[in-house]
């Protein structure tokens, strides 16, 4: 597979979204196995998990932990990148706390599930509006300094507050984890910066999102007919659509089977023509 560079680091072009493996939905943990192991073997090398993919609050780190084990079996050099700054309810709902301090501790229970000593990439979940950005990621700072995280990244952020981050780590931002699919373009100013910026931008959800890959959640029909010419699924269209946006991209599809993640890698080798790209916007 081809691969793109986060940071000082290479991995496949095509990562691997772990949250479907935890949430309302979920496989049964042989499975869920089985799509990381599926993924390991199709060549991917990037695997994004956080501490808040669970089924609920009481199983707060059950993605990382699945995902550790997981990669433990096959033995391979696989970059995980988690996040901190989400937390989950009793009633199964998601809240922030972006309070440094909890960033740290949220970061100390991560490595523990993970069983590393430094985490190879750890993001700040999603901003929060009680908390300045500069104070979170100010924390990602100093676990940087402190040999805690190899590089700093952080989620669900707009432009402004990309370069806020960025100056905060010094120049250290190493990813950007936005949301972006067929059918959810917001983040192509974002997507944008980062190019120029030569930070990763890595899209969540771009197959849609969580049971709406089928459709690419409602943005499939200009890929359906690239993908009979090319005898692949949309799917594998979306991706490969996706990776020729620019240099910096790295989808991180969901996925449940190991059928579905091996589809998706194979996007890493798929050329889509000038005029296809430009079909499809």
């Amino acid at each position: 597979m081809q691969t793109r560079t986060i940071g000082d680091s290479a991995v496949s072009a095509i990562g691997l979204g772990a949250m479907p493996l935890s949430v309302e939905g979920r496989p049964d943990r042989e499975r869920a196995v089985a799509t990381v192991v599926a993924a390991v073997e199709a060549g991917i090398t990037l695997i994004d998990t956080a501490d808040a993919y669970a089924p609920g609050h009481d199983d707060f780190g059950h993605n990382e932990e699945l995902v550790a084990e997981a990669v433990r079996r096959t033995g391979a050099d696989v970059l995980i990148s988690t996040k901190g700054g989400h937390t989950r309810t009793p009633d199964g709902g998601w809240g922030l706390d972006g309070r440094p301090e909890y960033l740290r501790s949220a970061c100390e229970a991560s490595l523990k599930r993970l069983g590393v000593e430094a985490i190879d990439l750890y993001h700040f979940h999603r901003p929060d509006p009680a908390v300045p950005i500069a104070e979170s990621v100010g924390a990602l700072a100093g676990l940087l300094d402190a040999g805690k995280i190899r590089m700093a990244a952080v989620s669900n952020f707009d432009p402004a507050q990309i370069r806020e981050a960025n100056e905060v780590l010094g120049g250290r931002l190493a990813a950007v984890q936005n949301q972006f699919s067929p059918a959810y373009r917001d983040s192509q100013p974002e997507l944008e910066l980062c190019a120029e910026l030569g930070i990763a931008f890595l899209p969540w959800s771009p197959l849609g999102g969580i049971g709406k890959a089928d459709d690419l959640g409602g943005g499939a029909d200009p890929f359906r007919s690239v993908a009979r010419a090319h005898g692949v699924s949309p799917q594998r269209v979306a991706l490969a659509w996706m990776l020729a946006k620019a240099p910096v991209v790295v989808p991180i599809p969901g996925s449940s089977r190991p059928a579905s993640i091996t589809d998706s890698a194979a996007a890493a080798e798929l050329v889509l023509t000038a005029d296809e790209l430009a079909g499809l916007g």
